[in-house]
């Protein structure tokens, strides 16, 4: 059921409950797509060069190999128990999860892992040093809430380069899901400032004008390469991050790219980020950039 020469669904993971959700939500994306999935838990330490395991004691190496080769074997068992058939393959590595997961990004069509708590936290909060996020080289899926099943997918639209990749991920999404899309542009007081257009109720009025103008241009060619996804188009007055958590509460996926202009400016080092990560009712979709 897989298709010859695709990229893989690339899944991290630990003894967690977050990453177990992790794996279920990749087989389940690899099952749509046709695609592999590869299982991947690393046991080295993030502050040591790429996670090298050389001066550790050749024992404790050990243990923590055949602990990564259990946990993978029961992980295998209970993703092919949801999609038997698909091709799922599993590696261990004694580099550190930060380094293992951006190497691992350079192949992956997608890289999933479980809610950044705990252990996970570090990915997302810029320790020690790299930002997964930021950094991969496909788009990361933050595994986190309860995916409503026959709920939409939810893309934030702000016009910027990386919105557009990440209108492109949702288009894709939603027409794999055989669902809606709602594409969400948002503005708030502060924009109000740098309009130049006068005050009061015309400056919204304005901006709501902007806003359904930015959204019609930018949804106008994935509409037509994706006739299959009916697209909702919402222009709000609010934040981002309000309107984006308040729609995770009934979405399948939140999509949104990692460096934007606007309400979505330094969306995974900033409070935005925060937010969505760590407080959405659903999984969240970050895109740094495009990967054929």
């Amino acid at each position: 059921m897989t298709a010859p020469g695709k990229s893989p669904v690339v899944v991290a993971v630990d003894d967690s409950e977050a990453a177990t959700a992790a794996a279920v939500w990749a087989v389940g994306e690899a099952a749509r797509r046709h695609a592999p999935l590869v299982v991947l838990t690393a046991y080295g330490f993030d502050d040591t060069w790429f996670g090298s395991t050389a001066d550790m004691p050749s024992d404790w190496i050990a243990v923590k190999r055949a602990e990564a080769e259990a946990l993978l074997r029961r992980t295998r068992e209970t993703v092919e128990a949801f999609v038997p058939g698909l091709d799922v393959s599993t590696e261990a590595t004694d580099r550190g999860r930060v380094p293992a997961l951006l190497i691992a990004s350079e192949r992956a069509r997608i890289l999933v892992v479980g809610e950044p708590i705990g252990p996970l936290l570090g990915l997302f909060s810029g320790s020690p040093g790299v930002d997964l996020a930021a950094k991969a080289h496909c788009p990361v899926v933050a595994v986190r809430g309860q995916e409503t099943v026959y709920g939409q997918v939810v893309v934030g639209v702000d016009g910027s380069p990386l919105s557009e990749a990440a209108i492109g991920w949702a288009f894709e999404e939603a027409s794999l899901r055989k669902t809606d899309l709602i594409a969400l542009h948002t503005w708030h007081d502060g924009d109000l400032s740098h309009t130049g257009f006068g005050s009061g109720m015309l400056q919204r009025e304005r901006l709501e004008e902007t806003g359904h103008r930015l959204l019609a241009q930018r949804l106008a060619g994935w509409q037509e390469k994706y006739p299959d996804v009916y697209v909702e188009r919402q222009v709000d007055h609010d934040k981002p991050r309000h309107r984006l958590l308040a729609l995770s509460h009934n979405a399948q996926l939140l999509v949104v790219g990692s460096r934007g202009r606007g309400g979505f400016a330094g969306l995974v080092l900033g409070s935005t980020s925060q937010a969505l990560l760590h407080h959405a009712d659903c999984p969240v979709m970050v895109v740094r950039s495009e990967k054929g």
